[in-house]
């Protein structure tokens, strides 16, 4: 039995669960939509269509005013062309509300995920700051190289001292018996 599968327009995914649709029309895939809006939003936010624009509309005004009466475009005095921009601004306005509304979910997920971080960073200085005075307390009680190197001068210096004393001490003695013989 030769079974024919149809091409599907998106890979599916095995985490997903399979849609199966009962309508003719195709899913609306609101992602992608979102794209193309961002796509001509950002286009018409740009320097470059402003400038397509003022040229566009000051050659439709040239053409219909001083332009031949066969090259003249609208006959009424620039009914079409109000036409044609209302028709542009109509479509504009809902495009670049929707690329706002993605950029404000964008910015929101963002800012959760900054302030997670954050509450994680404060969190792990907290606790590097516990550990760090839980160390000093420590090292409190442990003596440190200088206090040893201290110590130890202060013993080389009593053993000096003893030496000195004894040597002192036996230098009468070494004497006396120096003056016996």
């Amino acid at each position: 039995m030769n079974v024919v599968s149809r091409p599907t327009r998106r890979a599916t995914r095995l985490d997903q669960p399979y849609e199966r649709s009962r309508s003719v029309r195709d899913n609306y895939d609101p992602e992608r939509f979102g794209r193309i809006s961002e796509s001509v939003a950002r286009h018409i936010g740009s320097w470059a269509f402003i400038a397509w624009m003022t040229a566009a509309i000051a050659a439709w005004v040239l053409i219909n005013t001083v332009g031949p009466s066969g090259w003249r475009i609208d006959v009424f005095p620039f009914i079409f062309l109000t036409l044609m921009l209302s028709l542009q601004a109509s479509y504009a306005a809902p495009l670049i509300l929707l690329a706002q509304n993605r950029q404000s979910d964008r910015d929101r997920v963002q800012y959760q995920e900054d302030r997670l971080r954050t509450e994680r960073l404060l969190a792990d200085s907290d606790y590097l700051a516990r550990e760090i005075a839980a160390l000093r307390l420590a090292l409190g009680e442990i003596a440190t190289r200088d206090y040893i190197r201290g110590e130890l001068r202060d013993m080389v210096a009593d053993l000096r001292e003893q030496i000195e004393a004894l040597k002192a001490a036996s230098e009468p003695v070494q004497r006396d018996r120096t003056n016996e013989r």
